[in-house]
Parts: C-alpha cells; structure tokens; sequence
C-alpha cells in the first residue's frame, strides 16, 4: 500500500478497509486479517493499525469478539455507503460544482461525455 502525505497513515488503513468491505474483498460475518497481519500487509507498526481499527470499531464497521478477532458488521456496507456520500457531498462536490461553473459545463456536456 502507498500511502499518501496529504493524510494520517490510520484514515488511510481505514479508507482502505471500507473499500476492501465495499468491495466484499472482506465479507459481511468475516473475520479480517489481525491488527499484526495487517500491519505486515501494508508495513507500518502495528500501533497505527490498532487506531485503525479502533475507528472503525468505535463506528460499528467491524466488531472485536474477544479471542476470535475482528469480524465486518452486519451493518458496515450501509454504514461506510452513508459516511462516504456524506463526505462526498459536504467536501468533494462543492469543487466540483465550482469547476463545473468556472468551466462553463452544461449539463448536456456531463451527460453526451458520461
């Protein structure tokens, strides 16, 4: 995994977890890869892996079953889904709009290119 400067290493294993539940790369039910596996996987200390997952704990994407590991929720799709077009609204599609109207971009343009 690479990682970017532009944003702290654990919001980037967490991005990273949601896309992997996303795209059931980690199923409903399943077990993930523990703190120390995933911290081999992607080469950081296992510390940052740990905040990691305690973010996606505290949000209910996964849950800790004492001596089994970390498993995905029965709800984490909707709640990743619903976090992500949150922020998506609220940060990325107010640039767009304003490129969008710096550009001079109908929306005949966004449709025929789409």
């Amino acid at each position: 995994m690479e990682f970017k400067s532009h944003q702290p290493i654990y919001l980037q294993i967490y991005f990273h977890i949601c896309e992997m539940i996303l795209n059931d790369k980690f199923k409903i039910g399943e077990k993930i890869m523990s703190v120390r596996e995933m911290a081999i996987e992607v080469g950081v200390n296992p510390n940052t892996v740990m905040r990691s997952y305690e973010l996606l704990q505290n949000k209910n994407i996964i849950i800790n079953q004492r001596g089994i590991g970390f498993n995905v929720s029965e709800n984490a799709k909707e709640i990743i889904l619903e976090e992500q077009k949150k922020q998506f609204i609220e940060e990325e599609l107010p640039e767009i709009i304003k490129k969008i109207k710096m550009f001079g971009i109908s929306i005949e343009d966004i449709l025929k290119n789409s």
